[in-house]
């Protein structure tokens, strides 16, 4: 089978570049796999983080002859000619990773154009990260219905976005298909050892303490301020380190005013840059339990880098997070937007030894998640009559 996933892929950064470049690794096991990947994702203005490029090379590296990169998302006489490139591959299936809408309109038009011009009958798969999106604007259900109008199949990940999507697909085939776990930043490595490096690249001493680990782009239904309220009443009962990994998508000050109202700057510490993929590991390494106090969310990758490194999660209770998260047996799932209640969660993973036994639970739940089911379960979805 000829595929061609279109979308966000090196030298372009983040998790849809890293999930894209793992489904062109997994389907290429078997079929003739290209990318077609932006030469422009965002314009500057609209970005909201401090570059849209990865700074080294990615962990999972697709071959120049199949990364094409091609793509502008506001141009669209480019859309044309992206089409018209896509459709001489007489592609059988054409992949878009859909997360927010304001890229419907240059995926409808792509898609079209495939469509009109191949030689071959092409199917459009649309897997869905979102269908709604966690911070909406104007046009986004225009331009999702635009989309998707061009779309023969959908996966979705979780049955939050199940729902959303019968709002808008029209009865077209889809399947529900839990996000697969990243396994793509390496193996995991002793505590001490991650400790160790953490303090050598970043000066943040972490050797004997305990430590959770709140990871990836901070924004704001990201919860981290429910997070940060809650820090108080668990040091009253556990002393620990709360690290905080990943870049500002928003207010920065507003977070460090709120540690330093608190008085938590020796608690929590704080790496606020996009971390290379080698780094990836030691962070995951280093701590006992990830924290996701997520206000909103529809499934979460960080879930599935954390099982890969076989970590608990404390995880709140939005979205299709508790779907992926078992209650008291892969970690623990709370109430959003309750500071008081990831207090109590944290406390009782502590003073009641859960780790070793959410940690082994952890390494058998994630054989659920493998790339190669993945693969398997989209081709049954397309060739289902």
């Amino acid at each position: 089978m000829k595929i061609i996933i279109a979308g966000t892929a090196f030298p372009m950064r983040g998790g849809i570049a890293q999930y894209n470049s793992l489904m062109y690794k997994y389907f290429s096991e078997a079929d003739d796999v290209k990318v077609y990947s932006f030469k422009r994702q965002y314009p500057e203005f609209l970005f909201p983080g401090k570059t849209q490029f990865e700074q080294g090379e990615p962990a999972v590296k697709i071959p120049d002859d199949k990364n094409v990169i091609s793509i502008d998302s506001i141009n669209p006489f480019n859309w044309l000619s992206a089409g018209k490139k896509i459709a001489s591959e007489n592609p059988d299936l054409l992949i878009f990773k859909y997360w927010i809408p304001y890229f419907g309109p240059c995926f409808a038009v792509i898609s079209y154009i495939v469509k009109k011009f191949s030689g071959t009958d092409t199917k459009v798969l649309y897997i869905c990260d979102n269908v709604i999106p966690h911070e909406k604007r104007f046009g986004d259900k225009f331009f999702t219905k635009l989309a998707f109008s061009q779309g023969d199949y959908f996966v979705v990940m979780s049955k939050t976005v199940e729902d959303d999507l019968k709002l808008f697909s029209k009865g077209k085939p889809y399947k529900l298909i839990p996000h697969p776990v990243y396994n793509i930043f390496g193996d995991k490595v002793e505590k001490t050892e991650a400790k160790d490096f953490i303090k050598k690249e970043y000066d943040i001493d972490l050797q004997n303490e305990k430590v959770i680990l709140f990871f990836g782009y901070i924004r704001k239904y990201k919860g981290l301020n429910y997070l940060i309220d809650a820090m108080p009443e668990i040091l009253k009962k556990v002393k620990l380190k709360l690290l905080v990994v990943g870049e500002y998508y928003g207010d920065e000050e507003k977070y460090r005013e709120q540690i330093r109202t608190l008085g938590l700057e020796e608690d929590i510490k704080v790496v606020s840059d996009f971390v290379p993929d080698s780094n990836v590991k030691y962070f995951f390494s280093a701590s006992d339990v990830v924290v996701l106090p997520y206000s909103d969310a529809t499934q979460s990758g960080i879930i599935q880098i954390a099982y890969h490194y076989d970590k608990p999660v404390i995880a709140t209770d939005v979205g299709g997070l508790a779907e992926v998260v078992r209650n008291n047996e892969t970690g623990l799932i709370i109430e959003p937007k309750n500071p008081g209640a990831i207090a109590k969660a944290i406390i009782e993973f502590y003073e009641n030894g859960l780790e070793e036994k959410f940690t082994i639970n952890a390494k058998e739940e994630k054989k659920k998640y493998s790339w190669e089911m993945f693969v398997e379960s989209v081709k049954e979805l397309i060739n289902k009559k």
